[in-house]
């Protein structure tokens, strides 16, 4: 039994060898699987087509030569069996007076075709042979070479044999006859020559139909791939759509012309466009219901501003008169209860005013344009945040240079007093926030920096959501409706302009990005 190593004992660690740090190495310079090249479908379809083909083309032309070979080499035996019983009889015809002949006399009496070899030996001359030589003059074998003919044959049939490179191949046959033994042969280069002829033409033949045939599947191929196309061009052209983006009308449609509902690849495309027919519905519906919701909130928002108004103008009034009468300290539950209305009320016309502003902002209202100095509304900013929030350390960081862009003077402030308020209410006392204005390129960046906690992971994704807030129990001491990201985020919008965030404990950054004009007039210029 072994006992556990101790408590912060480093534990031991396996020593690494030269082969393990190869196979590290080879494992990080090894390409990834994906990366390998994918072939189309044309060119897949028109390698297995035409190699595939090439191969039957290839066995038939083995075929072909091998059978061809086989005929030749019997049409070569025939002959040499003839021209061997010609020459045997030519020994065996008698002369007067009679005379010893050898093998090249026998070659030059007789007509024999070109190349014809014949080795003899008979009791009167011995052993001797030649062969007749391309121009028909007799050539006489050496000894050697005699020697060589007759320890190849074989006396069951015709063998195949080599002179050298002066005299080439021959196909030998043994003959007897009553006073002689011979061996008859012709030249196999013949045969050689004419198999090789046919494998060249053959392989012209063939390499002119394979690029004959490839010409053609790849016109076919392509010719039937071309719905398929067009059906993969009017996905991607759809895909790059901001369908997730307010009003989308998706008009794009694969051809009438490549959607044969007879052909497969035609019914793809036909689906294709039923399907984005149905989508279109769907988005034109979502917007209808947007529009619909949007109008909703802006005419309910709008009929609300008058009553809350008089209620709260009935409140103070109310309130008012009890303090005139001196008659808070006989009714003190009737001023609470006043106090309580004209606050809930307050509250309840900002709430309703922020939605008018979104459902406004929705339909692109509510927005004077002017130009706005962001240094300037920047320091206006700090300095009203920091008597709201005495128990942060605000920190303001603008260039000498105002930054100048064109917006509405008044809706950016809001922007920037919901960020600031924002980083007041969600960091702890002591947080460091900065904020600051900056040029880069032909963007104005304004950000709002805090060393706080972070952005709950929770809710990141929906932070600039409506009403979306960090405190799910909605509690009011929390926070407010959680429509000021949401807010901000419009009119940021609402000027071109993009507004992100950047977050992690100890460093959140909430960056507006708004564009530069080209110029702006100095005189123009205003804060609010």
């Amino acid at each position: 039994m072994t006992s556990a190593p101790p408590t912060g004992s480093i534990p031991a660690v396996a020593p690494t060898t030269d082969a393990d740090d190869d196979v590290r190495e080879e494992a990080s310079t090894r390409p990834p699987r994906h990366a390998r090249p994918r072939w189309s479908l044309q060119t897949r379809l028109m390698a297995t087509v035409i190699g595939i083909v090439s191969l039957i083309l290839v066995i038939v032309a083995i075929a072909t030569s091998a059978a061809l070979g086989r005929v030749l080499e019997a049409n070569l035996d025939t002959r040499l069996e003839n021209a061997a019983q010609q020459a045997g009889e030519s020994l065996q015809t008698p002369q007067f007076p009679p005379a010893a002949r050898d093998a090249s006399d026998v070659l030059a009496e007789g007509p024999q075709e070109p190349g014809f070899l014949f080795v003899v030996q008979s009791a009167s001359s011995g052993v001797s042979g030649a062969y007749i030589g391309g121009d028909g003059e007799v050539v006489r074998l050496t000894a050697d070479q005699i020697t060589g003919v007759v320890g190849a044959i074989d006396a069951g049939g015709f063998t195949t044999i080599s002179l050298g490179d002066d005299i080439g191949d021959y196909r030998i046959r043994l003959v007897q006859g009553d006073n002689f033994i011979g061996i008859a042969g012709l030249p196999v280069s013949e045969v050689r020559s004419t198999i090789g002829a046919t494998l060249t033409t053959i392989a012209l033949v063939t390499a002119g139909g394979l690029l004959l045939l490839a010409a053609a599947i790849a016109f076919v191929i392509r010719a039937g791939l071309k719905p398929l196309r067009a059906v993969a061009d009017t996905a991607t052209r759809v895909a790059a759509l901001p369908l997730a983006e307010g009003a989308v009308s998706i008009t794009e449609r694969v051809p009438d012309d490549e959607t044969d509902e007879h052909t497969e690849i035609g019914r793809v495309g036909h689906a294709l466009n039923t399907l984005l027919d149905h989508v279109g519905e769907s988005l034109d519906a979502r917007q209808r219901n947007e529009e619909r919701m949007r109008r909703f909130v802006a005419d309910a928002s709008h009929e609300l501003r008058t009553p809350l108004a008089s209620i709260r103008g009935y409140s103070e009034l109310s309130l008012r008169a009890l303090r005139q009468a001196d008659a808070v300290s006989e009714d003190q539950n009737t001023v609470t209860s006043l106090e309580r209305i004209q606050a809930q009320s307050i509250r309840m016309t900002r709430l309703v005013e922020d939605l008018l502003l979104l459902a406004r902002l929705d339909e692109g209202q509510e927005l004077v344009h002017g130009t706005v100095d962001l240094s300037r509304l920047a320091i206006e900013a700090i300095a009203d945040v920091r008597p709201a929030g005495p128990d942060h350390r605000w920190e303001l960081d603008v260039g000498e240079e105002p930054v100048l862009i064109r917006g509405d003077a008044s809706r950016l402030h809001q922007v920037v007093g919901n960020l600031l308020a924002n980083a007041r209410t969600h960091t702890p006392a002591g947080t460091h926030v900065t904020l600051s204005v900056t040029c880069e390129g032909a963007d104005a960046v304004l950000r709002v920096h805090d060393d706080g906690p972070g952005v709950d992971p929770a809710i990141a994704d929906e932070l600039f959501e409506r009403f979306s807030r960090a405190d799910r129990s909605r509690a009011r001491q929390t926070g407010g409706t959680g429509l000021g990201l949401s807010i901000a985020r419009a009119i940021v919008a609402a000027h071109g302009g993009a507004l992100t965030v950047r977050s992690r404990p100890g460093d959140t950054t909430f960056e507006v990005r708004l564009p530069i004009p080209e110029s702006t007039p100095p005189s123009e210029v205003s804060s609010r």
